[in-house]
């Protein structure tokens, strides 16, 4: 067996107990998708596509609220921000392989990928160590796929009436529940949610979510400093 398999396979141990709370999201997604109209297609190629599972969600909650093309795409740029920094961080150990393997280690980078990943290589001397990320990364991409193919599967046998348009809100506060743990995280995320509510209907373009986001952030920075400082 290779180094390089080897390898692969210790990102794909690494990161398979991070899958267990990613399947549901992934079901969740591609029935709400369905129920929102979307096609199976559509669906499938966002998920092979974007491959993004919080902004996929966030498309889908904009779509539903009928937010612009434009509205639909910063806020899912914002959103994919975050890879920037996964990249960067990443970056001094990718600077020896080709371009070929950056680009796909680059599409497979998600969160969990990236949150096994990144010690990883931080403690590995072996020189194929960079193919950590692609087990990792591979391993997080059947997973989204698959259970995307499930609930596109539920999601045309459940019936219209149930209206499961809900479940996309509810999705995103299960994603915080985490965040909860922290005075600082509780106050930016009352501030965000209560902006995105009120400015629901008044922020035109159905622009309330980037709006949200950005004073959340700025409401985030001041109290971060502030605590630094004291």
């Amino acid at each position: 067996m290779s180094s390089r398999f080897k390898i692969f396979l210790k990102g794909v141990t690494d990161v398979s107990p991070l899958m267990i709370p990613v399947v549901p999201f992934g079901i969740i997604f591609g029935v709400l998708a369905i129920d929102l109209g979307l096609s199976p297609i559509t669906t499938m190629g966002m998920s092979i596509i974007m491959f993004a599972g919080a902004s996929q969600i966030v498309f889908l909650q904009l779509f539903s609220a009928g937010a612009s093309s434009l509205v639909i795409l910063s806020s899912v740029g914002a959103v994919n921000a975050r890879h920037l920094l996964y990249g960067a961080v990443l970056s001094e150990h990718m600077s020896d392989i080709k371009m070929i393997w950056k680009i796909i280690f680059s599409y497979f980078l998600v969160d969990q990928a990236f949150a096994v990943t990144n010690p990883y290589l931080k403690k590995s001397s072996d020189k194929n160590k960079v193919f950590h990320s692609f087990g990792a990364g591979a391993t997080c991409w059947m997973i989204w796929q698959t259970t995307t193919i499930i609930g596109i599967y539920l999601g045309s046998i459940i019936p219209d009436k149930l209206g499961l348009s809900f479940a996309v809100p509810l999705t995103f506060l299960a994603l915080i529940v985490n965040d909860l743990r922290k005075l600082i995280n509780v106050i930016v995320i009352i501030i965000s949610g209560l902006i995105a509510t009120f400015g629901y209907e008044i922020i035109p373009f159905k622009a309330y979510v980037i709006v949200a986001a950005v004073s959340g952030l700025t409401v985030a920075m001041i109290l971060t400093k502030s605590k630094s400082v004291n």
